[in-house]
């Protein structure tokens, strides 16, 4: 401990409790250097909620430790409130980091696992620094966080860096306040921490590797399949120049056409291949670093087979010391894709993924630290300058999303595909990393395992339990087998609701909530909802006229079936006279579905994403579709911008179910002029250009029937760029305000944390 002298005169103390993500990110230190600047004596300390810190000196200098505790601590810090209380001086000497304080309710938010930062990279470079070429080289500023994370207040006893004792050069910076490696958890050197392993089919390196890096590099280098360990499980490895390597790595891991994530060795070699705006350029290199979706330039630099029939590349960057010494060796842009077979969670360590990935890997690269939890790339976009997030996870994850009121907590078990987790937790909602896709039985052991590990790490204990209204998924079984109150919320309200936690929004929205599938109140399925909404409660004013679904969900991946719906209602059974290809694809099958589209038995839904398939289907763009919503980013592509008019259409009101008023937007007329189009032998460009421009158009038109001043864009179809932004824009020509998403997903990995909040609401009103 230093002793800070006190100069003479007048001293005054305060105390200021700091709520938020700062643990883990070098804001202890921070403070000790700031108070030590400015002559103030006290103490910092973790505690459950956050961190407090006791100052006194001069009245001056105290107010000036508050102002620049908010404006200058560490990037990676987040600040959601600062609780100041003037406080008597105790006479103090020095200014001190304390011990951790572990006692009382957790509200600390774990960090996210943060991108490589310059400094280190530095030091990863430098010949003359002892942790030169070291892959696990990190500081306060960046490294693992919530992957090695096993317990809370976040100390390197409760990480899964305890079994690696410091040497004495890491003990001396560990335990200096002045050095950016004090209590940085996972610090570690060559002589002290984790150490890589290459392991061939025959556990051997090949001849003449006599670094495990050098042989992995050899294996990718030669077209071959490498698994790595990275952060937060085993990824998948190959050259993503090399079209027959992506084919064999599709073919292995069973995954068809969705597009494979790509690394690139720097931000230099991203710009040529794909165009990089500052936004973009600035988020690539954050330190949350995500997978990043870029619409491409050169497609000769990656393999078509990388994202068959787009333009566009998940580009990414090296964000551990590990992949940036992998890249540098390599010197060209691989694909870096989960280690699992599709649909499955990551692999975690080496057994298990030797035994999961013995069939796809032909080499593995692993190092013995272990991983406490399974951790995906997030993935985002930058739409009109501001950043959506579609997959939140590593670098996002799970840093919490503060809301006004204290909330009861409830554990929120999201839907089917994309799960995440959430739960309202005091004055936050806390969400996990991106789980996935629940068709698989590991993924909902995944889910499980998640569920009781944020319990645990919190200490949470849940009084309700909220999930879908649809009876088949899995998370409504979970939900209804854990012995808590169960609370059932409608699909698209906790999309509303989740724009409405994110923005921390009270009163009343008009909540645009279009999507693929989602069961309504009605027991029908909706997807192309406008809901007047609040966190608590909501009424359906408005809809997509609905269609008949042949075949119900299988129109998720079989566009054409959408096509033949949205045909039977603007031509009954002549629809087998129109001349365009989902007809042509169903013809030979005319009965059943003339059968199908006579009777209840064929679904009726309003869904935004059925009608987006349904006109790539016309357009041929797509008659069955490799993976979800495959068809409509399709058309989003193709889709010209600038569209100087819209197709018709019509605003029919009627008579809702409760009596009160509700409008069909009928789309009739759209689909009529795409058809008329189509004839004309207009390009296909053109059609998809002026048919989202017309979709935006009708949102607006709703939204001024309705009245309220905010408008939220939510639900899967959001993610459409083209989309968004018309939508945003003909909105805000017309003086709404537009509430869009951005750190937390519209599509489903989003239904928790509006779930949590609708349940938690009622729960306040007496409704739960």
């Amino acid at each position: 401990m230093t002793t800070v002298l006190q100069p003479a005169g007048s001293r005054v103390g305060a105390r200021l409790a700091v709520h938020g993500a700062v643990q883990g990110t070098g804001f202890r230190p921070f403070v000790y250097r700031l108070a030590e600047s400015l002559g103030l004596a006290g103490s910092v300390r973790n505690t459950p909620f956050g961190v407090l810190i006791a100052v006194e000196g001069r009245p001056e200098a105290v107010a000036d430790f508050g102002r620049r505790l908010r404006s200058e601590a560490p990037p990676a810090a987040v600040l959601r409130a600062v609780e100041v209380t003037p406080a008597p001086a105790a006479g103090a000497a020095g200014f001190a980091i304390e011990a951790s304080d572990a006692a009382g309710e957790l509200e600390v938010a774990m960090q996210p696992d943060l991108a490589t930062c310059p400094e280190c990279l530095r030091e990863l470079h430098d010949r003359d620094d002892r942790r030169y070429r070291y892959p696990f080289l990190n500081c306060t500023a960046c490294g693992p966080r919530l992957s090695i994370i096993e317990g809370l207040p976040y100390d390197r006893p409760l990480t899964t860096m305890r079994g690696f004792a410091l040497c004495p050069d890491c003990a001396a910076e560990y335990d200096d306040p002045r050095d950016r490696r004090f209590h940085a958890q996972p610090v570690a050197c060559p002589r002290c921490g984790p150490r890589l392993v290459f392991e061939g089919k025959d556990r051997d390196a090949p001849p003449g590797a006599t670094y495990p890096l050098e042989a992995a590099a050899a294996v990718v280098r030669s077209g071959k399949i490498l698994a790595l360990k990275g952060l937060g499980g085993y990824q998948l490895v190959v050259d993503a120049r090399d079209g027959a390597a992506v084919a064999r790595l599709r073919a292995r891991k069973g995954r068809e056409a969705k597009p494979f994530a790509v690394m690139f060795p720097n931000l230099e070699a991203v710009r040529r291949v794909a165009r990089v705006g500052e936004a973009e350029a600035a988020l690539l290199e954050s330190s949350a670093a995500p997978i990043l979706l870029l619409p491409l330039l050169d497609r000769s630099a990656v393999s078509a087979e990388t994202a068959p029939g787009l333009h566009t590349v998940g580009a990414m960057l090296p964000y551990s010391p590990l992949h940036h010494l992998l890249l540098e060796r390599l010197g060209f842009p691989v694909v870096c894709t989960s280690g699992n077979f599709s649909e499955e969670p990551m692999a975690l360590e080496a057994d298990e993924a030797r035994a999961r990935l013995g069939s796809i890997a032909d080499a593995f690269l692993h190092h013995d630290r272990p991983v406490a939890r399974h951790v995906d790339d997030s993935v985002a976009r930058v739409v009109d300058g501001n950043l959506l997030v579609v997959r939140r996870a590593r670098g996002f994850a799970p840093l919490p999303v503060a809301v006004g009121a204290a909330l009861p907590t409830v554990r929120a078990l999201g839907g089917h595909l994309k799960n995440a987790v959430a739960w309202s937790h005091g004055s936050q909602i806390i969400a996990s990393q991106h789980i996935g896709d629940l068709d698989h039985p590991l993924s909902l052991a995944a889910l499980q395992r998640t569920v009781a590990d944020y319990e645990r790490l919190y200490a949470m204990k849940p009084v309700a339990v909220a999930c879908d209204l649809h009876p088949d998924y899995a998370t409504t079984r979970l939900a209804e087998a854990s012995g808590l109150p169960v609370v059932r919320v409608q699909h698209h309200h906790a999309h509303v609701a989740a724009a409405l936690a994110e923005h921390d929004l009270e009163g009343e929205v008009l909540g645009v909530a279009w999507d693929g599938t989602g069961l309504g109140t009605d027991g029908t399925v909706w997807g192309g909802e406008f809901l007047q909404a609040r966190a608590s409660g909501f009424r359906r004013v408005a809809r997509l006229l609905p269609f008949q679904l042949p075949g119900g969900e299988a129109a998720a991946r079989q566009p054409w079936r959408s096509a033949l719906g949205v045909l039977h209602a603007l031509e009954g059974e002549g629809l087998w006279d129109v001349d365009v290809p989902p007809v042509t694809h169903a013809r030979s099958r005319r009965e059943v579905f003339d059968a199908l589209l006579r009777t209840t038995l064929s679904a009726r839904t309003s869904s935004a994403g059925r009608l987006f398939d349904a006109v790539a289907a016309l357009l041929g763009l797509r008659q069955e579709s490799g993976y979800e919503a495959q068809a409509a980013m399709l058309l989003e592509q193709i889709a010209a911008p600038g569209a100087a008019s819209a197709y018709p259409f019509a605003l029919l009101e009627r008579r809702g179910d409760d009596g009160a008023s509700l409008v069909d937007l009928d789309w009739r007329p759209v689909l009529r002029g795409v058809l008329d189009d189509v004839r004309r032998g207009a390009a296909a460009s053109a059609v998809a250009g002026k048919f989202h421009f017309t979709m935006a158009r009708m949102i607006a038109a709703t939204a001024e029937w309705v009245g309220l001043s905010r408008v939220v864009l939510t639900g899967g179809c959001f993610q459409n760029a083209a989309l968004l932004t018309l939508a945003a824009r003909e909105l805000a020509a017309r003086r709404f305000t537009v509430v869009t998403h951005c750190r937390i997903p519209p599509n489903d990995g989003g239904l928790a944390v509006g779930q949590a909040m609708v349940a938690a609401h009622q729960l306040l009103e007496g409704r739960g």
